[in-house]
């Protein structure tokens, strides 16, 4: 059987993009996302909203376009798979959570929305060295490199 980890999600950035570096010197950013689903509910012939908010890391290049033209409240379109990370708490817990690897996206908005004008970034993955040290833990195949953003989204280009 065949496994396939793919997710696109749309949504407003929940706090502003942290970029680190690992100790290879491969740029991560991290950052929330919220979004939202509207249905109407058929017992009660009210609409109703839901929020989910979901975490997001962008390696290499990609974290750095993210973490130079996204702040807080933006909207953005990330393309990427599923990962998984657990860890111990500092009281002896055990906890887990799903996050979201980025591998592409789209700025959304226009200038109004305070965002850039649908500018789109794609990486070409990589396989990060083996045995290169991390500082950032259960980063998995992550890519190392990526091609040059020549424009991140311009306001002057049209929608």
């Amino acid at each position: 059987m065949a496994n396939f980890n793919r997710i696109i999600l749309a949504g407003n950035l929940t706090r502003d993009p942290e970029l680190s570096y690992t100790a290879s010197n491969t740029p991560v950013c991290k950052f929330g996302l919220a979004v939202n689903r509207t249905w109407n509910d058929r017992q009660t012939n009210t609409k109703r909203e839901e929020t989910m908010f979901v975490d997001c890391t962008a390696w290499s290049k990609t974290g750095e376009v993210i973490n130079q033209y996204l702040r807080k409240g933006r909207p953005i379109l990330v393309e990427g798979r599923l990962q998984y990370d657990t860890w111990t708490s500092p009281e002896g817990q055990k906890r887990s959570k799903h996050y979201v690897v980025v591998d592409n996206f789209q700025f959304l908005g226009g200038p109004r929305d305070g965002g850039e004008s649908g500018g789109s970034y794609a990486h070409a993955p990589q396989q990060q060295p083996a045995g290169q040290p991390q500082s950032v833990p259960d980063q998995g195949n992550q890519p190392s490199g990526a091609p040059d953003f020549a424009n991140p989204g311009a306001p002057d280009v049209p929608f």
